[in-house]
């Protein structure tokens, strides 16, 4: 026998999580689960667009794999609660989560903006309680789930900007007034992130739980061609990153392949925080 059937293979019948399934990379990383062998639970507040739903089913049924999706809340440990109870008594226990769900803000002239002094507590509060809080709640519900069981493997979203600031000449162009801002909360969200995956690498490393981020760099994806010309001309391969580009890195650290690894942060960015 080939020695790494046993890795390749290790997400076969395995019951996945994704948070955030309706999300534009959550398609990704649901497709990605199910053509490897996974059986997973989407989670959303809302449920997926009808293409996709459409899209998920039919690569479970080509793969003879389930896909179902339950309301889920990040923001609602009850919610969360829910659908475990709902996940283990359909697909078994998780062995997979990959903790998706997030608010951004993609730059665009139409978006609206604050100055940094104005931006709105609320808003701020929104993007930590989704991104960071969200992330902790999941993992206190599926996570802690894993761990009695003693195998697991959580994959927590992360982005380059838990690592480095961005670039307002990025957005310049736009030319709105207040200037378009990312978040800052978005980046420290992101940091937390990775400060978590960390803790929860050490607390439940003897428990068979492994947990890393994955980063992703900017994702090709409808911006305008002057922001892909600016934002591109930053990354040292020349290019955004395309979905496909993330299916490796998101399968490599939820399977056996990477079965040594844990507290890492995988940067799949092209490149850009080597600068």
């Amino acid at each position: 026998m080939d020695p790494l059937d046993p890795l390749l293979g290790s997400l076969r019948a395995a019951p996945a999580v994704v948070t955030g399934v309706s999300g534009r990379l959550g398609r990704v990383w649901t497709a990605a689960l199910l053509r490897s062998g996974a059986d997973v639970l989407g989670l959303d507040r809302l449920e997926p667009a009808d293409e996709v739903a459409k899209e998920l089913a039919g690569i479970a049924e080509q793969e003879s794999r389930t896909f179902l999706f339950h309301h889920g809340d990040v923001t609602d440990r009850a919610s969360l609660r829910e659908a475990l109870v709902f996940c283990v008594e359909r697909l078994g226990t998780p062995r997979v989560l990959v903790n998706n769900a997030g608010i951004d803000q993609p730059p665009s002239a139409g978006a609206g903006g604050h100055y940094f002094e104005d931006i709105p507590d609320e808003l701020s509060a929104a993007v930590l309680d989704v991104n960071a809080a969200g992330t902790l709640r999941a993992c206190q519900v599926f996570g802690s789930q894993m761990a009695a069981q003693g195998r697991g493997s959580i994959v927590n979203i992360g982005s380059l900007y838990g690592s480095v600031a961005p670039q307002p000449a990025l957005y310049e162009h736009l030319g709105v007034d207040p200037p378009f801002l990312k978040p800052p909360a978005y980046g420290m969200s992101k940091a937390g992130v990775v400060s978590l995956t960390r803790y929860l690498a050490t607390l439940w490393g003897p428990d068979g739980v492994r947990v890393n981020t994955l980063s992703p760099g900017g994702v090709l994806g409808g911006q305008d061609p002057l922001f892909q010309q600016k934002f591109t001309a930053r990354v040292p391969m020349n290019r955004m990153a395309v979905e496909e580009d993330l299916v490796g890195p998101l399968l490599f650290l939820a399977s056996d392949m990477s079965r040594y690894i844990t507290g890492s942060e995988l940067h799949v960015d092209g490149g850009f925080t080597a600068w």
